[in-house]
């Protein structure tokens, strides 16, 4: 058993290096060589954890193989695109101006209802508003929505707009983040201020953003250890 634990130790930051040699992505967001390669290195690392007999190296060996095989594949395909198409497909229209392509919905095996639950998740419950739906290489459906269907902007409206940046995290559970200081342009003084009248140290605060006009949103510890 503590041989097993062990050998869990050594194979896991081994996975979770490769895993994030293929960039941050969800399941759905991969693609289908990148899909392969994660099975492939999850099946490798089991056989010496469930088989102590096994050799550490049997499995961390073709692990590293993978992982090096999967950047070189990658940086190929990003510098050709014939075979970045052929790995890992291109971009199907399967809506346009309302009208279904039942051609492409039966290459990619598409049913009605998988059709309509993607544009659902995109806020298109009419296919009469729907402009333009694209099955993108990994599965997922962008849908582009009619003029009529699309809200207005500001700048259509002819509405004046202040731009005060996106609210940065200061504190998140009780810690200062330097990071969120920094994209706000704040010093400590400056937050000690912004944080005196509440009355509040900074270890009884959940949550503390602030944009670029200092408007704060704070969220106070339910339960402050």
């Amino acid at each position: 058993m503590l041989v097993s634990i062990l050998r869990m130790l050594v194979l896991y930051p081994i996975v979770i290096f490769g895993i994030r040699l293929m960039g941050k992505r969800q399941i759905g967001e991969l693609q289908p060589t990148e899909l392969v390669i994660t099975i492939l290195i999850s099946n490798i690392a089991t056989l010496p954890i469930e088989d102590p007999n096994l050799p550490l190296l049997i499995g961390i060996a073709p692990m590293l193989l993978l992982i090096a095989a999967e950047v070189l594949l990658s940086w190929c395909a990003l510098r050709h695109r014939g075979l970045r198409r052929m790995l890992s497909g291109s971009p199907q229209i399967i809506v346009r101006n309302g009208v279904i392509d039942q051609q492409v919905m039966q290459n990619l095996r598409f049913s009605i209802d998988d059709l309509m639950t993607a544009l659902r998740g995109c806020n298109l419950f009419d296919l009469s508003q729907v402009q333009l739906a694209i099955v993108e290489t990994n599965g997922k459906i962008s849908a582009y929505p009619c003029a009529d269907a699309r809200p207005p902007s500001c700048a259509e409206l002819c509405l004046p707009v202040r731009d005060d940046g996106p609210p940065e995290v200061l504190i998140a559970d009780g810690c200062i983040s330097t990071a969120g200081m920094q994209a706000a342009g704040m010093t400590r003084q400056q937050l000690d201020a912004l944080l005196r009248p509440t009355g509040l140290p900074p270890e009884q605060i959940y949550l503390l953003t602030a944009n670029g006009q200092r408007i704060v949103t704070l969220l106070k510890k339910e339960n402050p250890a």
